[in-house]
């Protein structure tokens, strides 16, 4: 705790992290002062959580493990357990960019739009947070450069957020004329931005007018037992890329 504590307090007066937090409320402010309608508001607000978040999150998280190196090294020196030391710093950075996150976008979704669509808004953003955080302590791990660690993490959130998503279209038009409308609601848990991008979707009646894959799709994630069974995708999301790095960094020659 005393780790997670100094991470913290260490992260929150960094003027980026600062930044990002008044980037966010502005952005959410303003969403909602210029739309009478905060349904409308969210489905712009929720292209920021999907696409934004990610990249600040991963590259914040990569920057924060090379710049705390020498700060790593040192404690490893003490006796401190690899494992509590690596746990420590990702509670530490997590909670810190999901205060910042809160503070920016929850805040304002909870005044204007406390309703169920705005709280799980909300609870998409924090699990992105953890997740990509998650994933960016994996790059980081595995690649002792810093220039190739930072890479590899921007290729991880272009993946999740652009790739992915063309490659499940190109699926989807090359095999038309088959009902694979299941393949794609199984392929969807495979990318943890799609998942929150498609509950909220669901959530928001967007299934209305996509006929019958919306139709399987609101069936199954537009439900209570979906919905929590994407935020139980989302939690393996944050766990096995978590004990992959945690793996590697109890053997890594610091």
């Amino acid at each position: 705790m005393k780790i997670i504590k100094y991470v913290f307090l260490d992260i929150i007066r960094n003027k980026i992290l600062i930044a990002y937090t008044v980037f966010l409320f502005a952005i959410s402010l303003g969403l909602f002062s210029l739309n009478d309608n905060p349904i409308k508001s969210i489905s712009s607000l929720l292209n920021i959580v999907l696409i934004v978040l990610p990249l600040f999150s991963i590259i914040f998280a990569s920057s924060y493990y090379y710049n705390s190196y020498e700060f790593t090294e040192l404690l490893l020196a003490q006796p401190v357990k690899r494992k509590k030391l690596f746990i420590s710093q990702y509670f530490g950075v997590s909670i810190s960019l999901a205060v910042a996150f809160f503070l920016g976008c929850g805040i304002p979704v909870l005044i204007f739009a406390p309703n169920v669509i705005g709280l799980l808004l909300i609870i998409g953003g924090l699990s992105l947070t953890f997740v990509f955080v998650s994933l960016a302590f994996l790059a980081s791990v595995y690649a002792r450069d810093k220039t190739k660690g930072i890479g590899i993490a921007l290729l991880l959130w272009f993946y999740f957020v652009f790739i992915y998503d063309a490659l499940v279209l190109i699926t989807m038009f090359a095999f038309s004329d088959y009902p694979i409308e299941k393949f794609v609601l199984v392929l969807a848990f495979f990318n943890p931005v799609d998942l929150i991008r498609i509950i909220l979707l669901m959530q928001l009646d967007v299934a209305a007018i996509m006929g019958y894959t919306g139709a399987v799709f609101n069936n199954f994630l537009g439900s209570s037992t979906g919905i929590i069974s994407c935020f139980i995708a989302i939690g393996f999301w944050i766990v096995i890329p978590l004990l992959l790095t945690l793996r590697k960094f109890g053997k890594k020659d610091i």
